[in-house]
C-alpha cells in the first residue's frame, strides 16, 4: 500500500548522495543512493532556486503544462535487487499517464511541480532507517546542503566569467563566500 511522504533531506554519504524519503509522520526515513547530479537537481528545487535557464527538469514541466499535462503525484514502488522503482503519474484529460521513470527524477519533478509523494509500505519496511541513527533525530548533514548549492553557484560563477557578465559574477561570487562562511 503506498502512503504518503516527503523529502526529509538530501544529504551526503559514504556511497555518494542520498535522498531520504520519510513517510508522513513516521519516524523512519528511505535513503535512496543518488549522483551528485541529481541531488542538486533536487536541492535546487527544493530550494526553489531559479537558474539563469532552465535545467532538464524545468524544461520537462514547462513542456509538460504547455501540453495541458499536469504532474499528479509521484510512487516510489518498488526495492528489487538494491534498485529503486518509481513511477511519474500526470494528469491528462481527466485520465492518468504513468510512465516508468528513476526515483532521483520524480523526487526532482516532485518538488518543483510541489506534487504530493507516495512510497509503498514494504519499501519502508525493507529499507527504512530509524531517524534516530542520523544525528540524533535531525536532518542530516546541513553541511552537505550548503556544499551542494556552492557546487551549483561555482558552476554559474564559471559561466559567467566566460559570458563576461563580470556584475553577475560577483553577485555570485559573493554568495558563495556567504554560504562557505556558514560551514
Amino acid at each position: 500500500m503506498l502512503v504518503p511522504a516527503e523529502v526529509w533531506t538530501v544529504a551526503k554519504a559514504e556511497q555518494g548522495s542520498a535522498v531520504l524519503i520519510r513517510p508522513i509522520g513516521a519516524e523512519v526515513a528511505v535513503p535512496i543512493f543518488i549522483g551528485t547530479p541529481e541531488a542538486q537537481a533536487i536541492l535546487i528545487g527544493l530550494a526553489n532556486h531559479k537558474m539563469p535557464r532552465p535545467l532538464t527538469h524545468d524544461l520537462l514541466l514547462a513542456t509538460l503544462s504547455e501540453l495541458n499535462v499536469k504532474v499528479s503525484r509521484i510512487e516510489i514502488t518498488e526495492l528489487k535487487e538494491g534498485t529503486f522503482f518509481a513511477r511519474l503519474v500526470l494528469s491528462h484529460d481527466g485520465g492518468d499517464l504513468i510512465l516508468d521513470s528513476r526515483p532521483s527524477d520524480c523526487v526532482a519533478l516532485a518538488v518543483r511541480a510541489k506534487c504530493p509523494i507516495f512510497i509503498d509500505e514494504g519499501v519502508v519496511d525493507e529499507a527504512g532507517i530509524p531517524i534516530s541513527a542520523t544525528e540524533a533525530g535531525t536532518a542530516p548533514a546541513k553541511s552537505a546542503e550548503v556544499e551542494t548549492q556552492i557546487a551549483v553557484l561555482e558552476k554559474q560563477l564559471q559561466e559567467a566569467v566566460d559570458e563576461e557578465n563580470y556584475e553577475q559574477a560577483a553577485m555570485l561570487r559573493d554568495r558563495i563566500k556567504e554560504l562557505q562562511s556558514k560551514l
